[in-house]
């Protein structure tokens, strides 16, 4: 388990090799897609008062919101038990995995869109969004089934087609970004950007979709998306305890952002929730190279045996990586944020760098970290992974009402710091365990097999 091989020899590692080309993929088209990012915000925060800027977020983070708490990971799904079928050639089982994802992405899709939709009108004012916005926000609930499909993810990661899921990347920034521009220069207002924010979610979800069915015939691999969940769900051996494992972990971790949001603006109001969301979206766009780590260092590590210690290495190696691109980045996030934002916002929005520079304490963090859960995956250890960020979250949401409480939009910045320390330390502790107990670990990649 040694590290001290010079960074040159990594390379020497096949698998190694991949995670770097594939996360290279889609950062490029991330560092594109940030860019483009940065201008639709750029029009929207200019192009309105930044109280109806803050309307926009809240209405953006209720649906996405909605959209985390029912969604699987079908994604993960599908290459955990999609990959090691594929390897063997069992197109059969594989169709099962992707069609039982499907299933599951309609049923929850609709779900959540119904309740979104219900729930909406009793909780608006509470939220922040008034009660002559809840029409509008109604209408944006209906991209939830398409916000919450990971299928069309899952099956590219699988195929190895990164460079696809890269393109695919910078169609919402992009849409945004040109539909941003011409509402302001045309000055279409409020209701101009939130329809551009429509569009370009729902171009970008169809799209990939589209590249997905396009691939599977490219490879000749017919009826995948034949959606079924009581067959495939018998035939799959751990099928239904995987995906309520990892829906429950990925539901109270990727509503982080968009409830976050909603909170701060209930307790301080729009304007302080598009401030929060600025903050956010820099420190999302910083943390990039983490997520794009771990989505090319997941499908690989899935190949491996977990009783060696090749991806246990391999995560070693990534986390190094990952944690010293951090670092630069925290440098540049801290000499360039204060610019930047009065930039590209205006220096009515520069409080926001003062969370900026709040938030990024953790950023090394966060980047180091990344390769923790897909461990604990590979492991078998998805409930361990669950219950470490369900303790987390739920210390985050305490902490957030504390200190906002007592230090307004300051206390939002310190509780997302506490919140990204807690999340690591809790995957940490399960991980090292998994990593000691290795060598009983040679069942696992088996768990995927037909009952």
């Amino acid at each position: 388990m040694s590290t001290s091989l010079p960074i040159k020899h990594w390379f020497s590692d096949s698998v190694f090799r991949t995670i770097v080309r594939n996360a290279s993929y889609l950062g490029s088209s991330k560092l594109v897609g940030a860019l483009l990012g940065l201008v639709a915000l750029a029009c929207a925060g200019r192009g309105m008062t930044p109280a109806l800027f803050g309307v926009l977020v809240l209405i953006h983070s209720y649906a996405n919101g909605v959209g985390a708490i029912v969604k699987f990971q079908t994604w993960q799904f599908i290459v955990r038990y999609g990959a090691p079928a594929l390897g063997r050639g069992d197109v059969d089982e594989l169709r099962d995995v992707t069609g039982f994802a499907f299933g599951l992405d309609l049923a929850s899709g609709f779900i959540g869109m119904a309740a979104g939709l219900i729930v909406l009108p009793f909780v608006a004012e509470r939220i922040g969004i008034d009660a002559r916005d809840v029409g509008i926000a109604m209408l944006y609930c209906t991209l939830i089934p398409t916000m919450t499909a990971a299928t069309p993810t899952g099956i590219l990661r699988v195929l190895d087609r990164f460079d696809q899921i890269a393109v695919q990347q910078m169609v919402t920034p992009l849409l945004r970004a040109v539909g941003g521009a011409i509402s302001y220069f045309g000055n279409l207002g409020f209701p101009g950007f939130v329809l551009t924010w429509y569009l370009a979610d729902l171009a970008g979800d169809l799209c990939l979709w589209f590249m997905a069915v396009q691939e599977l015939r490219r490879q000749g691999i017919r009826r995948a998306l034949r959606p079924g969940l009581l067959g495939p769900g018998r035939r799959i051996r751990g099928a239904w305890d995987f995906v309520w494992t990892t829906n429950i972990a990925h539901s109270i971790w990727a509503a982080w952002g968009p409830i976050s949001n909603l909170i701060v603006g209930a307790m301080l109001g729009p304007a302080s929730a598009g401030l929060f969301k600025i903050a956010a979206t820099f420190f999302d766009s910083a943390s990039k190279p983490a997520d794009l780590m771990a989505r090319s260092f997941y499908p690989e590590i899935m190949r491996l045996d977990p009783a060696s210690g090749h991806p246990w290495l391999l995560a070693i190696r990534s986390a190094l990586i990952s944690g010293a691109i951090g670092l630069l980045i925290l440098l540049l996030v801290i000499l360039g944020g204060e610019p930047v934002i009065g930039f590209v916002f205006g220096k009515r929005y520069l409080e926001a760098y003062d969370l900026l520079q709040l938030m990024t304490a953790s950023l090394i963090v966060t980047m180091a970290s990344f390769p923790l859960e897909s461990l604990l995956y590979m492991a078998g250890r998805q409930r361990a992974a669950m219950v470490a960020e369900g303790i987390a979250a739920l210390g985050y949401a305490v902490l957030l009402f504390v200190l906002i409480h007592l230090f307004g939009i300051t206390g939002a910045g310190l509780a997302y710091v506490a919140g990204v320390c807690l999340k690591a330390l809790f995957m940490l502790m399960p991980t090292l365990g998994a990593y000691r107990g290795r060598r009983h670990l040679s069942h696992v990649m088996a768990q995927g097999a037909r009952a």
